[in-house]
């Protein structure tokens, strides 16, 4: 496979032009494909691919129709993978087979993902023999693994040859990628040895063997490695390419630091939709799936508000006593709630990050004890001085306050040991761990304040 030819001369634009959309739109409705194609095509990619993110579905359906419209590859990789899979419902497979042939593997890979098996597999059988078993090769792995994200262009040369015969070779070989930055030294067997920088070989005299100059220190990634231990990998050792092998550690591509990006990009966009009970729902998706996707999270937050209902009505007969007690409940539910959010947080970005480890754990959970106690002091000082002024009542702001330090250092533990818990039981943190934290500290915060409110109240 072919890269795709990048100009050097293409516009870029860092502000985004609402009145251009509006152009497009019209030349859209006129059916002006040349216009809409001459004016692409002195775009930046990602340009072109934000205008046509912006356009309604019925206008992308009806650009991608045009006749004599033909929707450049560099500009279809650069959507995003929902409007991606959205303008491939009408273009042909024909034209699907034309953009994969530009692209690189890694790229094609991600297209091929979103289509349907019937699709998949026509699409396929019209590829290059060459081309088409490696496709299938990478899509016979998880979802997750580095083989999905390595391209299988990359450069690489025997040992034995020197500098000058390197240099020969990559000025004559028309099937090497376009950009590269390390060119990687094999074996007789195709087994990697190390890596040479295409700046070091510039500077080396022709008659030094490649051997010589090799820095033989190397990330291997084999091909089922999970994506995320990949990111970090290129995170920990600052790595701006690493080659992936198979089974007899052999060569078989190679993984780069742009690649890298974007699935620390998703992996974060991810995590953030799981802790709000969302999931990997994309703007394009429809009414009902939206709702699809909402809807059992709301609905086990419905059975916890009435967990937290019951415990506020065990002591329904104190806040008829004391109602004060029914305005200031919100505060130490709210507080506790928002605490924990802060401690989970933290807590799921590092064990995304394998920065929690057995040897550390107990000292951030003593950590995050400290933290509750510094915090509900502060925050207990805070609230009793409001209430008092409020109140005028020095039972009711000793109740709020010891009630506010006990919730804020339930938050801070179990913001921390619920995530724990689950990813011990094999259930993604990111995903259960909002709802669990949430529910037990409005259970304390109402069980604390309204328990020690019933003490005072009948002592």
């Amino acid at each position: 496979m072919s890269l795709i030819k990048k100009s050097k001369d293409k516009i870029v634009n860092f502000e985004f032009n609402k009145e251009y959309i509006k152009v497009i739109t019209e030349k859209i409705s006129s059916s002006d494909a040349n216009f809409i194609s001459n004016s692409f095509k002195e775009m930046h990619p990602a340009d072109a691919a934000d205008i046509i993110e912006h356009l309604s579905q019925e206008d992308r359906e009806n650009l991608i129709k045009l006749n004599n419209f033909k929707i450049d590859p560099a500009i279809f990789i650069e959507l995003n993978e929902a409007i991606q899979t959205e303008i491939t419902k009408y273009l042909s497979n024909e034209s699907i087979v034309f953009i994969l042939k530009k692209l690189e593997s890694d790229d094609a890979i991600k297209i091929l993902e979103n289509l349907d098996e019937s699709n998949k597999n026509d699409i396929l059988n019209s590829l290059p023999p060459k081309d088409r078993f490696a496709l299938l090769e990478s899509l016979s792995y998880p979802e997750d693994s580095a083989a999905r994200i390595m391209q299988r262009e990359f450069t690489a040369i025997p040992s034995n040859w020197s500098v000058g015969q390197t240099i020969d070779y990559l000025r004559e070989n028309r099937d090497l990628p376009e950009e590269f930055l390390e060119i990687f030294i094999v074996d007789n067997e195709f087994k990697p040895i190390g890596t040479v920088t295409s700046s070091k070989v510039l500077r080396t005299p022709r008659e030094a063997k490649m051997i010589s100059i090799t820095n033989e220190t190397q990330f291997l990634i084999p091909v089922d490695m999970d994506r995320e231990e990949v990111g970090r990998m290129f995170e920990n050792y600052n790595l701006n390419s690493a080659c992936v092998i198979d089974k007899n550690n052999k060569l078989v591509g190679m993984i780069t630091n742009d690649d890298v990006l974007t699935v620390l990009a998703e992996e974060a966009e991810e995590d953030a939709l799981r802790l709000a009970g969302v999931g990997d729902e994309e703007i394009t998706d429809g009414i009902v799936k939206k709702t699809k996707r909402r809807f059992n999270w709301l609905l086990l937050n419905l059975f916890t508000a009435f967990i937290a209902t019951w415990v506020i009505s065990i002591f329904g007969a104190t806040i008829e006593q004391m109602v004060a007690l029914a305005f200031l409940m919100p505060i130490v539910a709210s507080m506790g709630g928002n605490a924990g959010m802060q401690t989970l947080a933290v807590t799921v970005r590092t064990i995304a990050t394998n920065e929690l480890t057995k040897n550390n754990f107990s000292e951030n959970v003593l950590k995050e004890f400290y933290i509750g106690i510094l915090n509900g002091v502060i925050f207990a000082a805070i609230s009793a001085i409001v209430v008092q002024l409020w109140f005028q009542d020095i039972t009711l702001s000793l109740i709020i306050s010891i009630s506010m330090v006990l919730n804020m250092i339930v938050a801070g533990l179990f913001g921390i040991l619920v995530p724990i818990t689950l990813k011990n039981f094999n259930i993604d943190p990111a995903i259960a761990s909002s709802v669990f934290v949430t529910t037990i500290t409005d259970v304390i915060g109402f069980l604390s304040f309204l328990g020690i409110g019933a003490y005072f109240f009948y002592s």
